[in-house]
């Protein structure tokens, strides 16, 4: 699952707010609670596959050139493309990225179809997304037709040589 984002409302009672209705077109990401922030994530782990980002002398990056690798982070369950360690993730990996409106700008190499840089860009919710359909199984089948997600086709970094994950770059995710 994509990373937490308790910055963007540090409330304790935000973590319990219900998502109102159709949220994610009626407020900009700024306004959204901790709630309807995570239930942007569709959950698809393509944050947590290793990638080559080359950035320019000013920290840009051009997002057509980011690289793609089929390697997750220790914490990802390659089966269910779910991490195992999700509330806790950045005491086991801290690297980990912790997605926030404030570092969202700078993070424009996440894959086309996530929620969070598609409406950071001013389009909608992929078609498939779960608060659109209201079906996880419905979501899950229309992700995997359209070529989402890293269940069943990633493997762990845990003993993988860098030379090895350097062979291991791949297509299936589109920045």
């Amino acid at each position: 699952m994509f990373p937490d984002s308790t910055d963007v409302d540090s409330n304790a009672s935000s973590k319990s707010e219900p998502l109102r209705p159709q949220f994610w077109s009626r407020f900009a990401l700024t306004e959204l609670n901790h709630s309807e922030w995570e239930a942007l994530c569709d959950g698809c782990g393509s944050c947590c596959l290793i990638k080559y980002i080359d950035e320019d002398e000013s920290g840009n990056v051009d997002e057509e050139m980011v690289e793609y690798t089929d390697v997750t982070c220790q914490l990802m369950d390659c089966a269910t493309g779910y991490c195992s360690h999700y509330a806790t993730r950045q005491e086991h990996v801290p690297d980990c990225i912790q997605l926030t409106m404030d570092n969202l700008p700078n993070m424009m190499w996440l894959p086309s179809h996530c929620a969070y840089k598609r409406l950071y860009k001013g389009q909608g919710l992929p078609s498939w997304h779960l608060l659109l359909t209201g079906d996880a199984v419905v979501t899950q089948q229309q992700m995997r037709a359209a070529n989402v997600g890293v269940a069943g086709r990633c493997v762990t970094e845990i003993g993988m040589s860098d030379e090895e994950m350097e062979t291991r770059v791949v297509n299936w995710v589109n920045p």
